[in-house]
């Protein structure tokens, strides 16, 4: 969730650019289980019905994600300061999703005890060993049941690939059924952040570098999450994507 200092600033203005979610469900699938306000706040993708799946296998943690988008709102002002490890956007969504609420941060472990069986002889096993470690380092931000949620602004798009692959690892470990990615949506282009001027200096005076160019086009957007999941890089584990929009955006 850290912020990036990626140089390139060739933020494409179209998602078709990169990908147009063609492996996603089908918008007349996905579209009831939103209310329209949220529908023209966000860009919505479900993949492998992470949508129905939410809305009817997990009513309570749905409820809660739709209440944190109904809330959701960060400022030019927050986009515009350096964020540092952990920026004010990340610092924020922290807030929507507490741990009072049932929401932590997960890490998963896990061995694996492997067991060879003689075929001829039923139940008969004639070596075993445990593989320590087999599952080990990944991380969700957010954990509740069996819903994951991750948060991604603006770190290398690389960073998609240890989200997905991560929830695929607690998916095939039976820890949960369902992922859900929030992140910038492709509206959130060139043109937007050319209109925001210069980056805020630490004493709130404006810096020296353009604010477009830390949203680069290797940076988290939806484009180039998309095409991961049309990859397939999820695995087996249903994924719903949520794009940040302008319309998430105050003024101040």
């Amino acid at each position: 969730m850290s912020a990036s200092e990626d140089e390139d600033p060739s933020l494409p203005d179209r998602l078709d650019d990169i990908s147009s979610g063609r492996g996603a469900d089908h918008r007349a699938v996905v579209e009831p289980h939103f209310p329209a306000d949220l529908l023209r706040k966000f860009e919505v993708f479900s993949y492998r019905n992470a949508a129905s799946i939410l809305a009817t296998s997990f009513p309570a943690q749905f409820d809660q994600i739709l209440a944190a988008l109904a809330r959701f709102s960060i400022s030019r002002t927050m986009i515009r300061t350096p964020g540092g490890s952990k920026g004010l956007i990340a610092k924020y969504v922290d807030t929507l999703f507490t741990e009072s609420d049932g929401w932590r941060e997960t890490r998963i472990a896990a061995d694996l005890h492997v067991k060879l069986l003689d075929a001829k002889k039923a139940d008969h096993v004639f070596d075993q060993y445990v593989r320590d470690g087999f599952l080990d380092g990944h991380r969700i931000d957010f954990l509740k049941g069996r819903v994951a949620l991750d948060f991604e602004w603006n770190s290398k798009d690389q960073t998609y690939d240890r989200d997905l692959y991560a929830f695929s690892a607690f998916y095939d470990a039976g820890a949960i059924d369902v992922g859900v990615l929030i992140t910038r949506g492709s509206s959130l282009n060139n043109n937007f952040f050319r209109s925001l001027g210069k980056v805020l200096a630490k004493d709130g005076s404006e810096g020296a570098q353009d604010v477009f160019r830390k949203y680069g086009a290797s940076t988290t957007w939806m484009g180039k999450l998309l095409y991961r999941l049309d990859a397939g890089r999820n695995g087996g584990c249903p994924v719903l994507a949520i794009g940040i929009t302008p319309e998430c955006v105050a003024d101040e």
